[in-house]
């Protein structure tokens, strides 16, 4: 019988500094899936959640492997006849933790100052798991779940979870559910309970440009000898037109058009330009880049978007009066409805080696693609839970899209066959994820896990 909604919530207010406890012993794991599997670290981290899965009352708790795939960790509880069956999903891998020097506190040493929990993986996706745990703890303890569940905690996200299909084919009997609940994304602002309908897609490409053989000295051979890094500066300053908009012929041509749904719900949602160059820290007199016809939320969630992730040649340290032989760069495009991600891919590349300066040789490779996902944020399954976040948030929801990506969510879905997935979290605009500082708000993450709580019950309920 499952435990009373009061009970539940009172146990899990009376035992968040308990939760908090845990995901602080978690987040000291520097699990970094960019580190090539297998991973000590990832498989300590993937050990310490099924020890806290196996604590909160789950059963059949196992580390799920695959050759060289950083483990994934699966929990169950089925005791609810009739009841949905709901996969809750997160990752417990997270991003390498970036400047030492930038970090006020150290990432693998969570420290609590003023209302927020500093630590690299304190938000995403640590706290993701967190979450779920701790609501699920506080129906096991008092009595059993209104639904049924199966925990999914991805050990290999932040790398693209690359083998995520592989997962889904050799594990796929111990995964079928009615829908899928994601806690991976961002709330609109601080206190302001969030479902996420849409994502965009990644395409990533390298190119390297190469002039001469070595480096020569820029005295004796400066002026007819071609700078590879010159050369690479005027091959990107090409992709993009004078506002920000990506001018690789044919990127464009894929985007769906904006329907007018979408564009009132954008236009519905508060916008603070003062606040947003404050969150994002842009620095006094910068202005706001992108096409002049999309607001900004446009721009972050319609429309493509091209960054230089890297850029390499020779660093300023030691750094001599040299002609330099050769540079690098990672470029990445984040993609929208419709665009195809290897087709993208092909354009970057054809577009970066048309026409070098000085006829330098130009050479492109794709590092990775990722596809968009978009649902209708409609039905019974959204309401149970824009109903569980507004009484855990004491807020009304809202419905955004996301500019990040997340891999899985498409695959996840249609391996189940095409199964709602709804996407949660705890982040805020200023939590810092992947960034220097990375930080939970814990005043929103005490109204997530009540919101969880009430998640379960609502998605118990009938359709009306």
């Amino acid at each position: 019988m499952a435990a009373d909604l009061d009970v539940a919530l009172a146990y899990a207010e009376q035992h968040l500094p308990d939760t908090i406890e845990s995901l602080k012993t978690l987040a000291r794991i520097p699990s970094v899936s960019a580190n090539p599997a297998p991973d000590p670290e990832l498989r300590r981290s993937a050990e310490a959640v099924a020890a806290w899965m196996t604590r909160v009352g789950l059963e059949h708790v196992a580390v799920l492997e695959l050759e060289g795939v950083h483990p994934y960790i699966y929990g169950d509880w089925l005791h609810a006849p009739g009841a949905p069956t709901v996969i809750l999903y997160a990752h417990h891998d997270v991003q390498p933790p970036g400047r030492p020097e930038f970090w006020k506190s150290p990432p693998f040493e969570p420290e609590e100052r003023d209302g927020r929990l500093y630590g690299r993986g304190t938000v995403d996706d640590k706290a993701g798991i967190a979450v779920q745990l701790a609501a699920i703890e506080s129906y096991l303890e008092n009595g059993g779940l209104p639904i049924n569940v199966r925990v999914v905690i991805d050990g290999e996200e932040e790398a693209g979870s690359e083998n995520l299909v592989t997962f889904l084919e050799t594990y796929r009997s111990q995964l079928d559910a009615d829908l899928i609940v994601i806690t991976d994304t961002a709330n609109l602002a601080a206190g302001v309970p969030t479902i996420t309908y849409a994502l965009r897609g990644l395409v990533v490409v390298d190119v390297e440009v190469s002039a001469i053989d070595h480096p020569l000295h820029s005295g004796m051979w400066g002026g007819p000898v071609p700078d590879a890094a010159l050369a690479m500066s005027k091959v990107l300053a090409k992709l993009t037109d004078a506002d920000g908009k990506i001018a690789v012929p044919g990127i464009q041509d894929q985007v769906r058009p904006l329907s007018e749904l979408e564009r009132q719900r954008v236009k519905a949602l508060p916008f603070d330009e003062a606040q947003f160059r404050s969150d994002v820290g842009l620095l006094d007199g910068v202005g706001l880049a992108g096409e002049s016809d999309f607001s900004p939320f446009e721009l972050m969630w319609y429309r493509p978007a091209l960054t230089i992730s890297a850029l390499e040649a020779a660093p300023l340290e030691g750094a001599s009066n040299q002609i330099l032989a050769s540079s690098r760069a990672r470029i990445g495009i984040r993609t929208v409805p419709d665009m195809d991600a290897e087709k993208t891919a092909q354009l970057l590349r054809d577009y970066l080696e048309q026409d070098p300066p000085w006829n330098v040789r130009v050479e492109t490779k794709t590092y990775v693609t990722a596809g968009w996902w978009m649902t209708s944020p409609e039905g019974a399954a959204f309401e149970a839970t824009a109903r569980a976040l507004e009484q855990g948030f004491g807020a009304t929801c809202v419905y955004i899209c996301c500019g990040g990506s997340i891999p899985f969510v498409e695959p996840f879905s249609e391996a189940l066959g095409g199964v709602p997935a709804l996407l949660i979290g705890v982040e805020d605009p200023i939590c810092n994820a992947h960034s220097e500082n990375e930080s939970l708000l814990l005043s929103d993450f005490v109204k997530a896990v009540k919101s969880a709580v009430h998640l379960y019950v609502e998605l118990s309920k009938p359709a009306s």
